[in-house]
């Protein structure tokens, strides 16, 4: 029998995780840690803990006498984290597709599926599954130092994909690239799955220049 014990401050660094994540706490937004804190009937002890974490995950930034505060967008970031993606993603979806086993494949599947469902009725919370679809398809390939290099890197990137789906119609193309994505993945092409991620992440680069220049 296995037991799984997650502390107080691992929940609340969930928490707090996915409220950032979801947009339900805006870019530039104060973590009212008073409130938080007493929302939750909990002490400020391990919240502060939690929100030390979520700084280390680049999602916070702490100001001395002012408290946390969510980190703001900006065009250098999502440039940083893409580049970063781009010179390791693709290393790894080779290896991931030439691995896979047969569970792990019917997995990823199966997340597609539901990102595809969740995308269709136009539900909260594609930018998380979309996050959970592209680490289904890189967890395969046994490699934990990088795959968590690279889960750091989808949190961080999870707001700025947000911001990429927001555009009419953007989302159905990302799906649509997905699923190719995928069928090239199963059939085990390990040349075109290179390729075809490059090409999806550049795609998502080029867009976000696009929105963050024009915003700022």
């Amino acid at each position: 029998m296995s037991l799984v014990v997650r502390n107080l401050s691992e929940q609340l660094v969930d928490l707090v995780r996915d409220r950032i994540l979801s947009g339900a706490v805006l870019p530039n937004s104060a973590i009212r840690q008073d409130a938080l804190a007493s929302e939750l009937g909990i002490s400020k002890i391990p919240l502060r803990e939690a929100l030390a974490r979520l700084e280390q995950e680049g999602l916070l930034v702490s100001q001395a006498n002012r408290g946390f505060f969510v980190r703001p967008l900006s065009a250098e970031e999502a440039e940083e984290v893409f580049a970063l993606r781009l010179k390791l993603e693709p290393d790894v979806m080779v290896l991931s597709a030439e691995r896979a086993t047969a569970q792990q494949r019917k997995a990823a599947k199966d997340v597609f599926a539901t990102l595809y469902q969740v995308t269709e009725a136009g539900g909260a919370g594609v930018a998380a599954f979309n996050r959970a679809f592209h680490m289904a398809l890189l967890r395969p390939a046994g490699q934990p130092i990088v795959l968590g290099i690279l889960r750091r890197l989808h949190v961080m990137a999870d707001r700025y994909v947000r911001k990429h789906l927001e555009p009419l119609g953007r989302d159905e193309r990302a799906n649509e690239e997905h699923r190719e994505i995928l069928a090239i993945w199963l059939a085990r092409d390990l040349r075109n799955i290179r390729v075809l991620t490059e090409r999806h992440l550049e795609k998502t680069r080029d867009d976000l220049r696009q929105q963050l220049t024009i915003e700022s």
